[in-house]
């Protein structure tokens, strides 16, 4: 059900930020991230904040959606009181779960409600994630005529025993057939895989990269697999049911298929994403580069001008704080400059345009080492627009470049 949250301060019941929330609020996109935490069937893997049928007690799927609509409402009315400028949003990314789950009218309810409080500006990327069994070409299509432009699929793995691992229930062949359908409806498509599954060997891992590959997505994500403690896989581990994820076999499966991406036209700009120009997810690139945007639904999390918090996890708890008026909030923490700072050099030092020199406050000695050590590009220190840009045996060593950056 969801990793534990952090600690953090009390947040307050009626939700208010501080005045610094304001600051620099009109040069900053807004985005909204609609939390959907219902899955058919918990993935031995996943550590994420989802609920079976089994696991609701006390919530029901069908008030969710009425319920995130009224923390849609309960969000615009803290960013007035709080003298944050209205924006009308700019990124809209509906994730879970399996938000698809839901019937398409209750996602259009959720969709509404933001477009009634904020607006969304003209040309907005909205974006759900689905399962690829989890929808068909009616609902595909009702999902274009609500307003959503893109649609993010778990694809996962094109290889049987990869799936059963990751305990997936789709069929990986339906896989071409809802990016088809996806197309008719005229929506942008991106593919997310899992690489470093137990058993899985690097031919498994072709396959899956040349099916994905075969249905021409617009953009790719590709994670390596995290054994999160509490979930059923590190069980299976931990009792040598399945073998250990192998580190050098992950970074040999990152290696080939950045290379098999970029033959095919599709270039990195996040370590872990990759897209045909002009196709990268512009909501997640709002988290990497410390724009705003608020959480919807049990356990999101939200950034507004550097106040961060957390939602309560279970959908129940979530359910009555909303419908009683009162901030969902669990805690929440204001980040002091030195906070920021490490953040944006950890995100913004993944991405493929790095971050300026200047702006990572590293020696200009350290720079340098990194770059005779082949881990970022040559990079002439001097030069006021000079940037840290990982090579690729930088992107597979990311942390550590991290923590030498920040004097770790």
């Amino acid at each position: 059900m969801g990793s534990a949250l952090p600690e953090g301060d009390v947040a307050p019941a009626d939700g208010l930020l501080p005045a610094s929330a304001a600051e620099g609020d009109r040069g900053r996109d807004f985005g909204v991230y609609l939390h959907v935490p219902f899955c058919r069937v918990r993935c031995g893997y996943c550590d994420f904040n989802t609920y079976t049928a089994e696991e609701l007690r006390g919530a029901k799927r069908s008030e969710y959606a009425a319920q995130a609509a009224t923390e849609v409402g309960f969000a615009g009315r803290v960013l007035r009181e709080s003298g944050v400028a209205e924006r009308p949003v700019s990124t809209v990314f509906v994730g879970g779960g399996t938000p698809t789950l839901l019937p398409v009218d209750d996602l259009a309810l959720m969709l509404d409600a933001v477009r009634r409080e904020w607006g969304i500006v003209h040309g907005a990327e909205v974006t759900t994630e689905a399962n690829p069994d989890s929808v068909d070409r009616a609902s595909i299509h009702r999902l274009a005529d609500a307003g959503f432009t893109r649609i993010s699929f778990g694809m996962q793995s094109a290889v049987p025993h990869v799936l059963a691992v990751l305990d997936r229930t789709h069929n990986p062949e339906r896989v071409p057939q809802v990016v088809e359908w996806a197309r008719e409806a005229g929506l942008d498509v991106s593919l997310d895989l899992i690489y470093g599954t137990p058993g899985e060997s690097m031919d498994d891992w072709r396959v899956s990269v040349e099916a994905a590959l075969a249905c021409q997505p617009d953009h790719l994500s590709a994670y390596a697999l995290i054994v999160e403690e509490g979930t059923r896989l590190a069980r299976q581990i931990r009792r040598g049911e399945v073998p250990e994820p192998d580190d050098d076999l992950e970074a040999d499966k990152y290696e080939w298929l950045d290379a098999r991406l970029a033959a095919a036209g599709y270039g990195w700009y996040e370590l872990s994403n990759w897209a045909k120009p002009g196709h990268e997810s512009r909501h997640n690139l709002s988290y990497w580069t410390d724009e705003d945007w608020w959480g919807i639904g049990p356990g999101a999390h939200s950034h507004i001008g550097g106040v961060r918090w957390w939602n309560v996890k279970h959908p129940a708890a979530y359910g009555q704080r909303v419908l009683s008026g009162v901030s969902p909030a669990a805690a929440r923490e204001i980040l002091d400059s030195a906070t920021r700072h490490e953040e944006r050099v950890l995100l913004e030092t993944r991405l493929a345009r790095g971050i300026p020199v200047v702006d990572s406050g590293a020696p200009a000695s350290t720079v340098s080492e990194l770059a005779r050590e082949g881990l970022i590009e040559a990079v002439d220190v001097g030069r006021g627009d000079a940037r840290i840009v990982l090579t690729l045996r930088g992107r597979m060593l990311a942390d550590l470049v991290v923590r030498r950056l920040l004097g770790d």
